[in-house]
């Protein structure tokens, strides 16, 4: 389920241009960067504009990293990129104190974590130990190095690609990283139309695309977003998804009260790039299986999506 183009502006914003106008301009500008796949840009949107983290995962070569640096540009954020091999330590993440001879002082020179949108590459290659230093900053939006406490200021999100945990080289995340990311997201091969175009214009990446948005404009439409209204009857749809999830024998574990709140961020923020202030129970549906597929693990063995099974018993009302 893809919304169909903004039809009204959702909020006010520090940018003369009308949120309507401005996301959906986004969107067109992302899709010449990465083609075929507009469901997976509004989903990607959808993150960011939910003020999360995004996990995708998908074999390499399909254009992860290219929508990670298009997203940087088309907001206008400042943007670094870690790659994360097996060797790859926390400080040259989060940074490291140099001691001054001038000042006979150390002196913290920050990592590139450090940046308002944040592209780990392959994040399922690393440590745990340098895992855990990038969970504590896509969780609390802080780091700690020598006992010292810094703040990332906002905006502040991740964007992690992951290669399919069966290639070589690779291991799963642990389930306490995998919930810190608000959605998970795939992009797939083209569609034969657009990889026939990509073959003719050739690499994508070259050309910047231009800003049509600042950091504070997406600020302006993250707390838009928040703010939008979730009425009581689409509460408890949502309600009956996360307690169907917790029934015994269908998953090792359900949907906890942070999932659930992921689900209403997401929803909200679907919303508004549909252009409502106010969230309906399709828009929860539409962002089910980002949000909740990576969080569930189906104890009878079968292989189709979680929220297909919780889209299948639990009715809208």
């Amino acid at each position: 389920m893809t919304p169909n183009p903004p039809a009204s502006g959702a909020a006010a914003t520090p940018s003369p241009v009308p949120a309507r106008a401005g996301l959906t301009a986004i969107h067109e500008a992302l899709a010449t960067r990465v083609l075929g796949k507009h469901h997976e840009l509004y989903l990607a949107l959808t993150c960011l504009l939910a003020d999360g983290h995004l996990l995708i995962e998908d074999v390499p070569g399909v254009g992860k990293t290219t929508l990670a640096h298009a997203l940087a540009q088309v907001f206008g954020l400042s943007f670094s990129r870690v790659q994360f091999t097996s060797d790859l330590m926390p400080s040259d993440i989060l940074g490291v104190s140099i001691f001054n001879r001038n000042t006979t002082a150390f002196e913290f020179k920050p990592g590139p974590i450090f940046a308002e949108l944040v592209l780990v590459d392959e994040v399922n290659r690393a440590s745990p130990r340098t895992q855990s230093a990038l969970l504590e900053a896509m969780s609390e939006r802080q780091i700690t190095v020598e006992g010292v406490t810094r703040e990332l200021a906002p905006p502040f999100n991740v964007i992690a690609t992951q290669n399919p945990v069966d290639h070589s080289g690779t291991f799963a995340l642990p389930d306490s990283q995998m919930d810190r990311f608000l959605m998970r997201i795939g992009l797939g091969y083209p569609p034969a139309e657009a990889e026939r175009q990509l073959l003719a214009e050739g690499n994508r990446r070259a050309a910047p695309i231009k800003a049509l948005a600042t950091s504070a404009d997406l600020l302006a439409w993250q707390a838009a977003a928040a703010r939008l209204t979730v009425r009581d009857a689409v509460l408890d749809y949502l309600l009956r998804l996360i307690h169907y999830s917790r029934r015994p024998g269908l998953f090792e574990q359900g949907l906890s009260p942070r999932a659930g709140l992921a689900l209403r961020r997401a929803a909200q923020a679907w919303a508004l790039l549909a252009g409502r202030d106010f969230v309906m129970p399709e828009d929860i549906q539409a962002v089910l299986a980002s949000v909740a597929d990576h969080r569930l693990i189906r104890r009878d063995g079968e292989r189709e999506p979680a929220s297909a099974l919780l889209l299948e018993h639990v009715a809208i009302e």
